[in-house]
């Protein structure tokens, strides 16, 4: 889809590029004459994934680049150090890093081994600064040097942390090396990070989706193209994070359908960006995929003075009040913010947020969104709302009035 000859003769380190995006982005070098490292982990066909070192090489030569093929696990100092030496051996030097080796595990902090946290901050966070250490002296010597890191936009929003925790810190580490050695090396190397706007087919996407996430993504070419277009920019295009889609606009695509698994069907945003968990978990259900990151707890969907409501809500739940409550509320809003939401006052610590609780509710309150908030902002009392009409209850009605000494709370935080 991009034309112009802007890497030839340029080398290409890759991490993790013996299948998927890695695999996309070399190859795309390949057909305009690069020389490409293929710095992976995988020499023998593994029993679940596709690919190889020597088989990403053999279609690297066939697109028309030169390739190297390393064993290199990018947690190894050593194998990252010897893969560099023969790729400057071979090829004169080092002109572009891409740094896509990843690992990621989706578990909250209980769940989460410390094999796994090791696993991914020793190959996302210290494998990315690493390999960068190791091939910035050589970078220093190209005419048109990049860092290209596959990392996302520094999303603080804690809903990118609370259901997977390590995930989020090794990911970001890799994000965090781009704004600082962007700022460090400014003037000599471009360092970039880029990240898909949409879910990507990928092994490692088939794993945590499952059979039916296919149709949802975008195929890794919409990533191998928005990487060209950054690495054929000069040094002085660096410390940007970019969403693919948006740089493909750039450059003049309107037409994004050509990179759709399944042209015309709905797209699955990615993480990180402004779509809730939650939401991207409903949206792989309902087109047939099973979330593997599923957390079972609702975050509020939408932005308003009921989303705000259950941030408040969200602050002051405690043990003490699950305790002393031993209920699950479920509210059916209707009017101006209609709309379904919960509170979970009898599991953990307590929860609260859009969409059904994550088990059945004790009682169901059907009432307007603005009485809702009228009654959340100390108000309206429940008892009232129920008696005027306005409230209607199924369910136990002990928990209905049990309510009352949260808003008493909720009164005092507003």
């Amino acid at each position: 889809i991009l034309l112009n000859s802007k890497l030839a003769g340029c080398t290409v380190f890759i991490t993790g590029a013996s299948r998927g995006i890695g695999k996309a982005i070399a190859l795309k070098a390949a057909r305009d004459g690069a020389n490409v490292v293929v710095a992976a982990k995988t020499a023998d066909p593994h029993p679940k994934l596709p690919g190889t070192i020597y088989t990403a090489a053999a279609e690297i030569e066939a697109a028309g680049g030169k390739a190297l093929p390393c064993i290199v696990d990018v947690r190894d100092e050593k194998q990252i150090n010897e893969a560099v030496e023969q790729a400057v051996e071979k090829f004169g030097g080092i002109d572009i890093l891409v740094n896509n080796a990843s690992a990621i595990n989706l578990t909250g902090t209980l769940e989460t081994p410390m094999k796994k946290v090791d696993l991914m901050l020793g190959i996302n966070l210290r494998g990315t600064y690493l390999t960068s250490k190791l091939c910035i002296p050589h970078l220093l010597k190209s005419k048109n040097p990049h860092i290209l890191n596959l990392s996302p936009p520094l999303n603080l929003n804690p809903i990118w942390f609370k259901n997977h925790t390590a995930y989020t810190i090794a990911k970001y580490g890799m994000s965090m090396c781009v704004l600082g050695m962007a700022e460090e090396f400014k003037g000599s190397i471009a360092v970039n990070a880029l990240w898909p706007k949409t879910a990507i087919q990928t092994a490692a996407m088939d794993m945590l989706g499952g059979s039916g996430i296919g149709k949802q993504c975008r195929k890794v070419e919409i990533m191998a193209d928005a990487a060209y277009a950054i690495l054929k920019k000069p040094t002085s295009f660096t410390g940007q994070f970019v969403i693919d889609e948006d740089i493909l606009k750039t450059e003049g695509i309107k037409e994004f359908d050509v990179y759709a698994v399944e042209p015309g069907h709905p797209l699955l945003p990615d993480f990180f960006l402004d779509q809730q968990p939650e939401d991207l978990a409903k949206q792989m259900e309902e087109h047939g995929a099973t979330p593997a990151f599923k957390s079972g707890k609702a975050d509020s969907a939408a932005t308003g003075p009921i989303s705000d409501m259950f941030n408040i809500i969200r602050g002051i739940l405690s043990p003490d009040i699950v305790k002393t409550t031993q209920g699950v509320y479920r509210f059916d809003l209707s009017g101006e913010h209609a709309g379904v939401w919960y509170i979970d006052l009898k599991n953990d610590a307590g929860s609260a947020g859009s969409g059904d609780p994550p088990v059945k509710a004790d009682v169901v309150m059907a009432l307007d969104s603005a009485d809702f908030i009228k009654m959340f902002g100390g108000k309206l009392k429940p008892t009232m709302a129920f008696m005027s009409g306005k409230l209607k209850i199924k369910g136990d009605m002990g928990l209905a009035i049990k309510l009352e000494k949260m808003m008493a709370m909720m009164k005092s935080k507003l």
